[in-house]
């Protein structure tokens, strides 16, 4: 039973005795009269529908302050509660929302520290897979090739196919390690990084992506040039493997307040599919910068994902 009928019941019962006292031989006519038994009738409905109103009222704060507990979401913040109500009541909403925001704080921290940590573990996969096995796979090449030299034709065609299965294999390991480490955003900025996943997922897929990159970008920090590319990567890379796509539409533009990254395609559409560990990760990484990410379906069918980053009046420009 909520707080609201507890208290209503009560009141309701102490009312209904109290009217039950009235109409007794001490205090009424005996027997009672119609006309005292309507006017106490009435008497009572009022004062409990009175005693209604005033506690929906009074308890309406509580009433939000539960649909809040129950339907935020850390990766997706919300305006918080207004604090409200008499003084106990307005105090315990006053305390939920510290509360979240030492939550939102604490779980930044932790995931900037997660994330942070993912990145050197893939820095040093990528350089592991580069160093190590491409190295070796290199060498494996010579080798054959050197065999193939001396070997017989029939040995010899056989060889070349190994060598070009070795070769293929070479350029999937470098391709991991493009995607695991993406230097291209290191050395040559965010715009050629973006151009580079482009180009991977077209050479790679049968997606067509349409870009537009706007030239009028500004200078961004390092960490914010890596939650766009990632985000884009992440999305780029849940089109080709779910979204059963032809077309995407990729565009980095600046507007006023904010850069916007958008990545849209004609695919079938997220549907009722609860969120995935890729969309809760490209949340994690949006707030990191205070940025703000929506993933909802398209204006004529599919997917969007907008990613939309806070920039300065005074941020530099390239």
């Amino acid at each position: 039973m909520s707080l609201f009928w507890r208290i209503f019941l009560l009141n309701a019962a102490v009312l209904v005795a109290a009217m039950l006292l009235l109409l007794g031989p001490v205090t009424v006519s005996t027997p009672v009269l119609l006309t005292e038994a309507v006017v106490l009738t009435v008497g009572l409905a009022a004062m409990l529908v009175a005693n209604a109103a005033l506690l929906r009222v009074g308890l309406a704060p509580l009433h939000r302050l539960t649909r809040a507990m129950t339907t935020i979401d850390l990766l997706q913040p919300e305006p918080r509660p207004v604090p409200a109500g008499q003084a106990g009541i307005a105090d315990l909403i006053r305390a939920f929302n510290a509360m979240i925001d030492r939550l939102e704080a604490e779980r930044a921290s932790s995931a900037a520290s997660a994330l942070s940590a993912q990145e050197a573990e893939r820095r040093r996969v990528a350089q592991e897979l580069h160093d190590e096995v491409g190295q070796t796979l290199t060498a494996v090449l010579l080798e054959l090739k050197q065999v193939a030299r001396h070997a017989p034709e029939p040995v010899r065609a056989q060889l070349a196919q190994v060598q070009e299965t070795t070769r293929d294999s070479l350029d999937e390991i470098r391709r991991i390690a493009r995607r695991l480490r993406p230097g291209v955003l290191e050395e040559l900025g965010l715009t050629s990084a973006l151009k580079a996943l482009v180009t991977e997922v077209t050479g790679h897929t049968e997606v067509s992506v349409r870009q537009h990159l706007d030239p009028d970008l500004p200078v961004f920090e390092g960490e914010v040039e890596l939650v766009l590319y990632r985000v884009a990567q992440e999305a780029l890379t849940n089109t080709v493997r779910h979204a059963r796509a032809t077309t995407v539409e990729l565009s980095l533009v600046r507007q006023p307040g904010h850069v916007q990254l958008r990545i849209r395609d004609d695919g079938r559409g997220i549907g009722d599919a609860a969120e995935g560990a890729g969309v809760r990760g490209m949340r994690e990484r949006a707030l990191l910068i205070g940025a703000q990410l929506a993933v909802a379906p398209g204006p004529a069918g599919g997917t969007e994902v907008r990613l939309r980053v806070p920039v300065g009046d005074r941020e530099g420009r390239p």
